[in-house]
């Protein structure tokens, strides 16, 4: 059986509500999969309403997408 690789990237993400000097690097397929991997590995700070605010940015590219969870309802939406 063959697999095609997936291209991966450079993607710096940090919590919104934290300086992005705090950001890591991750490489990932997608900004949707960099989000997962910063929110299930680093385990940021969190708001008093269990939501998580995520900022991806293409270190290549500088596109940015902001992500809100809820961590409760595992809920994600674009950011407001």
């Amino acid at each position: 059986m063959t697999q095609v690789a997936r291209d991966t990237r450079q993607f710096s993400v940090h919590a919104r509500h934290v300086e992005s000097h705090h950001a890591r690097v991750l490489e990932e397929t997608s900004f949707e999969a960099a989000t997962v991997a910063y929110v299930e590995d680093f385990h940021p700070p969190l708001t008093e309403d269990h939501e998580i605010s995520v900022v991806v940015r293409d270190v290549d590219t500088g596109h940015e997408h902001c992500f809100r969870i809820d961590l409760d309802s595992g809920e994600t939406a674009p950011c407001a």
